[in-house]
C-alpha cells in the first residue's frame, strides 16, 4: 500500500547551502579539539577553519549582503530569503568563532606550552625579552609604520582587506595644537606576524611573539608627547569576488589584471576587534565601515588565527605532526620508464595522494622532448607557478610542438597565478585561450598526440583534481591515464569546443557539463528507481565535495521512496536532508574529515549488476552541472573499476573513525567504532597503496560481495 504523497519541493526538505558550509567548518574545527591527533596538526586544523571562514565571508556573505542591498528577495530551495540567511549565518558564525578561540586559549596553547612551545604574552616577558623586543621594534618595525590621525584633513583610511590594523585613542595636544583623539595604524604586510625569539633570550627552544604584542607594547613611540589611552587591534574583511563583464571586454586577462588591484578594497562585510575594545570605539568603527552589529566579531586573541600556521612550519617536532608518508608508485611507472609504452599496453589508475602524481608530470615531460609528439593540449584551472607540468608545456613549445593551454583565469583567488602562467606560455609561442565566456572551464584534461608509424595516437589523462603537484600531496583525487581511442576522440572534441566554434559534438564515452552530464545522471537515477519498483536490486553510491542541485536532490528523494539504497559521501555542502520519513529513509549521508582533504568525485549505479562507475571533475552542484565545462568519464576495465569501488567508495562507507553522519536536523554526529574494529579510510589507503611498492591490489571477492549486500 502506497504511503502519503510528499511534495518534494517543500522547503523543509532542503538544507540551506551557506549553513551547510558552516557545518563543514564545524567539523574541521572539531579536529582541533581531538586529543588523538598530533598537537601541531590540531593547530593546523584551527588555522584552516579560520582561513575557510575568511573566504566564506569574502564570497558567500558578501554576495548575500549585496542581494539585501539591492532588495533582492528571491529564495532558494530551502525557502530562506537573503536577509533571513544572513541572520542565521550571523548566529552560527558567532558560535563558531567563539569555539575557535576556546580551542586556542583553553586547549591548544596550554598543550603547546606543556611541549615547550610558547607564544608569549606581554605580561610574560622578562627583562631580557623586553630589551630584545624594544631593539627589534626600533630597528625593524618603527621605520615602516605610518599612523593616521583622524580629523577633517585625515579621513578614515581605506583599510586593506584582512590586514592587521590598530585603532589608538590618545590624549593631549600635538605640535600643531591638535587634540585629535583617535588614530588608525595599518600594519604593512611585509612585517612577519609571528616572531621567533632568538635562543639567547628565549627560555625554551620554541618561544614566539605575536607582532601585535610588539606593536601594542611600543605604540606610544608613534605618538611622542601624547598619552595613549587605548590600543586595540582590528581586522576588516571585504568583498573578495571579482566582477568582469566578459561580454564587453576584449581581453579577459587585461581586464582581470585591473580588477585584481581593487580586490583588497571591496565593500566591508565583517569587522573583528579584540574583546576589550571600548564600545564607543567599536561603534565608531562600525559607522566608518558601514556595517551592522551582526557583522561585528569580538575575539579573545589575535584577530587573524590563520597567522598561527607559521608555528607549524617553524617548529621542528616530528612527534607532534603526522608521520611522514611516501606515496606509492606503479611498478611500471618508476622514474625513467617509457610512459607511452605502458599506456599502449594498459590503462593506469592513480589515486592521489596515496599514489604519486609524478607519472602525470613525467608524461608531460617525456612528451615535451619526444620527437614523435606533435601536439599537447591541457586545461589548467589551479596549478603551482613552478609546476613541472607548466615547465613541460613551455619546453614543448620551445621544441616546436603545437601546445594549447586552456587557462581558467577566473579560478577564484588563483587569478594572479593563472595570469602569470598564461603570460609565460604565450611568451614561448603556446596557444593560450581562456575558455568560454560565461562558463568556467573546470574540466581536468590532458591530450597528447603522437605519431606512431603511419598513424597518430592520442594519449589522455583525465582527473578529478587540478594539475597541481602540491594539492596532489594533500587532496584525495583519482586520475586515469589511457590510450583508449574513443576516449581520445572525445577529449579532442571537447578541446575543439573550448578553443574554436561549432555545435555540440556527441561524445561516445565522456559526459560533459553543461550539455549531457546533468541529463545522464538523472537518467541513471531514474533507471535505478524503475529497477527498485520492479523488485530488483538497486543502489546509488556517490562521493563528492558538494550536493546542492535541486533536480538531483529530488531524484534522490524519489529513489529513496522507491526503495533504492542511496549512500552519499559528501565532504562539504549537502542540501539534501536524509532520514525524513517517507522521503529519504533510504538515503545515508556521511562526511570524511582527515589528514587529507577529500576531493574525489566518484559515482556508481548498480545498473542490473553492471556497476556503472564514473569519475568526474564535477560535484552535484548547480554551478558544476549547469554553468561550467566539466568532464565525467567511465571506468570500464574490470580491475580498475574494482579498485575505484573499493578504494573510492567502500572503504569510506566502512569508516567509523573519521566519518561524520548527517542527521535529519542538518547536524553531523561523529561516527564511533564502539565494539567494532576501528576503520579509517585514509589510514587504510595509506597502508595499502603507499610506499615504494605502489598499488598491490587484488580484487577481494568477499569485500565486493559485502558492498553489494550493503547497497543492493
Amino acid at each position: 500500500m502506497a504511503g502519503p504523497k510528499h511534495d518534494l519541493e517543500d522547503p523543509s526538505l532542503y538544507l540551506n547551502r551557506e549553513l551547510s558550509l558552516l557545518e563543514f567548518n564545524r567539523r574541521v574545527l572539531a579536529q582541533a579539539f581531538d586529543p588523538e591527533l598530533p598537537l601541531l596538526e590540531r593547530l593546523r586544523f584551527l588555522t584552516i577553519c579560520s582561513r575557510n571562514l575568511d573566504e566564506f565571508f569574502e564570497i558567500r556573505v558578501a554576495s548575500l549582503q549585496q542581494q539585501v542591498a539591492y532588495d533582492l528577495r528571491q529564495t532558494g530551495p530551502d525557502g530562506l530569503s537573503p536577509r533571513e540567511t544572513l541572520a542565521r549565518i550571523s548566529e552560527t558564525a558567532h558560535e563558531l568563532v567563539a569555539d575557535q578561540y576556546r580551542a586556542l586559549n583553553e586547549v591548544l596553547l596550554p598543550a603547546l606550552e606543556e611541549e615547550g612551545i610558547r607564544i608569549l604574552k606581554r605580561a610574560d616577558w622578562n627583562e631580557s625579552q623586553r630589551g630584545w623586543v624594544k631593539r627589534f621594534f626600533n630597528a625593524e618595525v618603527l621605520p615602516v609604520l605610518t599612523p593616521m590621525a583622524l580629523d577633517p584633513s585625515h579621513p578614515f583610511p581605506r583599510v586593506i582587506n584582512k590586514g592587521l590594523s590598530f585603532v589608538v585613542s590618545v590624549e593631549g595636544k600635538d605640535a600643531f595644537g591638535r587634540s585629535t583623539q583617535l588614530a588608525v595604524l595599518q600594519v604593512p604586510r611585509a612585517l612577519p606576524r609571528l616572531l621567533r625569539l632568538p635562543p639567547t633570550v628565549a627560555g625554551t627552544k620554541h618561544e614566539f611573539l605575536l607582532l601585535s604584542s610588539v606593536l601594542h607594547a611600543h605604540v606610544e613611540s608613534l605618538f611622542p608627547g601624547m598619552k595613549v589611552t587605548g590600543c586595540h587591534q582590528f581586522r576588516l574583511t571585504r568583498n573578495g569576488d571579482l566582477w568582469v563583464d566578459e561580454e564587453e571586454v576584449e581581453d579577459l586577462l587585461q581586464a582581470l589584471k585591473g580588477e585584481l588591484r581593487s580586490r583588497n578594497y571591496g565593500e566591508a562585510v565583517r569587522l573583528e576587534v579584540d574583546q576589550n575594545c571600548d564600545e564607543e570605539i567599536v561603534q565608531f568603527l562600525l559607522r566608518r565601515v558601514r556595517l551592522e552589529a551582526d557583522d561585528l566579531f569580538r575575539v579573545d586573541g589575535p584577530v587573524n588565527l590563520n597567522r598561527l600556521s607559521a608555528v607549524y612550519d617553524l617548529v621542528d617536532r616530528p612527534d607532534l605532526k603526522f608521520p611522514p608518508f611516501v606515496a606509492g608508485v606503479d611498478a611500471d611507472l618508476r622514474h625513467g620508464s617509457d610512459v607511452f609504452a605502458v599506456l599502449r599496453k594498459r590503462d593506469v589508475l592513480l589515486h592521489h595522494p596515496f599514489e604519486s602524481f609524478a607519472p602525470v608530470a613525467e608524461l608531460v615531460q617525456q612528451a615535451a622532448v619526444d620527437p614523435k609528439v606533435l601536439a599537447i593540449k591541457q586545461t589548467l584551472y589551479r596549478t603551482d607557478a613552478n609546476s613541472p607540468l607548466v615547465e613541460g608545456l613551455i619546453e614543448a613549445a620551445r621544441n616546436g610542438k603545437e601546445v594549447t593551454a586552456v587557462v581558467e583565469l577566473r579560478a577564484r583567488f588563483d587569478e594572479a597565478t593563472n595570469i602569470d602562467l598564461a603570460t609565460r606560455l604565450q611568451d614561448v609561442g603556446a596557444n593560450v585561450v581562456y575558455g568560454i565566456v560565461g562558463y568556467k572551464t573546470h574540466a581536468k584534461m590532458l591530450l597528447i598526440v603522437r605519431r606512431e608509424g603511419r598513424a597518430l595516437r592520442r594519449y589522455v589523462h583525465l582527473g578529478t583534481g587540478n594539475y597541481h603537484p602540491g594539492t596532489a600531496r594533500a587532496y584525495t583525487d583519482f586520475g586515469l591515464m589511457t590510450a583508449d581511442k574513443t576516449v581520445g576522440e572525445d577529449v579532442h572534441n571537447v578541446f575543439l569546443q573550448l578553443t574554436g566554434l561549432g555545435k555540440v559534438t556527441r561524445l561516445k564515452k565522456l559526459l560533459q557539463s553543461p550539455f549531457t552530464l546533468h541529463k545522464v545522471l538523472l537518467e541513471r537515477m531514474e533507471a535505478e528507481i524503475e529497477a527498485a519498483r520492479r523488485g530488483e536490486p538497486a543502489r546509488i553510491v556517490a562521493k563528492m565535495n558538494g550536493l546542492t542541485e535541486p533536480d538531483v536532490i529530488r531524484a534522490l528523494y524519489r529513489a529513496s521512496q522507491a526503495g533504492v539504497r542511496v549512500e552519499l559521501i559528501v565532504r562539504g555542502i549537502c542540501c539534501l536532508r536524509p532520514g525524513v520519513p517517507g522521503v529519504s529513509d533510504n538515503v545515508h549521508v556521511r562526511s570524511i574529515i582527515g589528514r587529507f582533504l577529500e576531493h574525489t568525485r566518484v559515482f556508481s549505479f548498480h545498473a542490473g549488476g553492471e556497476d556503472l562507475t564514473y569519475l568526474a571533475s564535477a560535484d552535484w552542484m548547480d554551478r558544476n552541472l549547469l554553468r561550467r565545462v566539466e568532464t565525467c568519464f567511465p571506468v570500464e576495465e574490470a580491475k580498475l573499476k574494482a579498485e575505484v569501488l573499493r578504494d573510492g567508495l567502500e572503504t569510506y562507507l566502512e569508516d567509523n573513525c573519521q566519518a561524520w553522519i548527517l542527521g535529519p536536523d542538518g547536524k553531523y554526529a561523529r561516527a564511533r567504532p564502539g565494539k567494532n574494529t576501528p576503520h579509517a579510510a585514509q589510514t587504510d589507503l595509506r597502508e595499502r597503496l603507499g610506499g615504494l611498492g605502489g598499488r598491490k591490489f587484488e580484487p577481494d571477492g568477499k569485500k565486493r560481495r559485502r558492498l553489494r549486500r550493503k547497497v543492493g
